[in-house]
């Protein structure tokens, strides 16, 4: 794979905590905050397609947004079925 060096601000605090978890793992910093990062944008990318779902389903069903906090109350409390 191929790399490329950036430069980046990290509060000191945050710092810190980095380079006391980089060393309890003994990796690089580097390598810590790349599966961070990494880490953070599958999260999203998952997310994204949960929130991509939702809003097909939706369509399908005929299900407007101001209807959709309505309809979770009902089936956390048995009145309709999910």
């Amino acid at each position: 794979m191929q790399t490329q060096t950036i430069n980046l601000s990290i509060p000191k605090p945050l710092l810190m905590m980095i380079n006391k978890q980089a060393k309890a793992e003994a990796r690089t910093k580097s390598g810590l905050i790349q599966e961070a990062v990494r880490s953070y944008l599958n999260r999203q990318s998952a997310w994204n397609d949960i929130f991509t779902y939702g809003q097909r389903q939706a369509k399908k069903l005929k299900i407007k947004a101001s209807q959709v906090e309505q309809l979770v109350d009902e089936v956390r409390q048995g009145r309709i079925n999910a």
